[in-house]
């Protein structure tokens, strides 16, 4: 049997219905519109409110991955929770969602903690039945847009140093780059400004993402100009995605929560992202 981490949020941020919670995953997929994107997707960014709020723009991450086969997903998201180990994963065999169970890949898990042991003299710290949705919240989307069987790399980011994240990315992409396997950064942006704020600080915060610098990430949070409480985890991922050869990054959506409410005086804004590397 199995030990499964039980779903704390299935039914809240997200249809605990397994057959309306895949309709209203696929009907996200089908709407999102993407533009052109030359290259091999290493990586994707998406939000991690509930589906209601940010899954039109999650969907267009997701939507770049629909149909293709890893082995392996790598997850990487911010732990808002109040631990204090700088790196967590989950000490379950797999997560679970209404769409079933999520099996983690242990032996990726093992050789992640090794390298960041050799890195950072530190490794990942394993919590069990943790409450953390910003993880959790992309999995109906890799069950529904993925094809085929594939296991999970999970992490999730306390750290906001950029030492620590850039010995993540590093390590992440010694990982992964001998699997069929993808790169998911996990964030949202501005919490709580006015729609004209929110859209001053988001587009500094993707502009930084889409120049593919996740110095410039750190920088933009660090001194107020633009926010994403996953700035760390994002940034580990470009470190990676940046170690295994990809070149550019394309912003694929961009909205707030006001767009879905009507209440612009107080938004939280989303964004969604394609991480590439080229061909030639």
């Amino acid at each position: 049997m199995l030990d499964v981490r039980p779903s704390p949020i299935a039914g809240q941020w997200y249809d605990g219905n397994p057959k309306s919670l895949a309709r209203s995953v696929d009907d996200y997929l089908d709407r999102a519109k993407l533009p052109d994107l030359s290259g091999d997707i290493i990586g994707v960014i998406a939000p991690h409110a509930g589906h209601r709020y940010s899954g039109a723009v999650a969907a267009h991450a997701f939507a770049a991955l629909r149909g293709r086969t890893f082995d392996l997903v790598a997850v990487i998201a911010p732990m808002h929770r109040p631990y204090y180990e700088p790196l967590i994963t989950t000490s379950h065999d797999a997560y679970t969602t209404p769409l079933g169970a999520v099996p983690v890949d242990r032996a990726a898990l093992t050789e992640l903690d090794v390298i960041l042991k050799s890195e950072l003299d530190f490794g990942l710290s394993a919590v069990t039945r943790d409450s953390e949705h910003s993880l959790e919240i992309e999995l109906p989307f890799l069950q529904r847009a993925l094809n085929g069987e594939w296991k999970l790399l999970p992490v999730m980011v306390r750290s906001q140093e950029p030492q620590v994240a850039q010995g993540l990315g590093k390590a992440l992409a010694k990982v992964v780059g001998n699997k069929n396997a993808i790169l998911v950064a996990s964030t949202d942006l501005s919490h709580f400004y006015d729609q004209k704020t929110a859209l001053v600080l988001d587009n500094t915060m993707l502009h930084q993402i889409e120049s593919f610098s996740p110095e410039g990430v750190f920088e933009a949070e660090w001194q107020g100009k633009g926010f994403a409480c996953g700035h760390a985890a994002v940034a580990a991922v470009l470190w990676a995605a940046r170690e295994l050869g990809a070149d550019t990054v394309k912003i694929l959506d961009h909205a707030t929560s006001g767009d879905v409410t009507g209440d612009y005086a107080s938004v939280v804004g989303y964004g969604a992202a394609a991480i590439l590397k080229s061909n030639s």
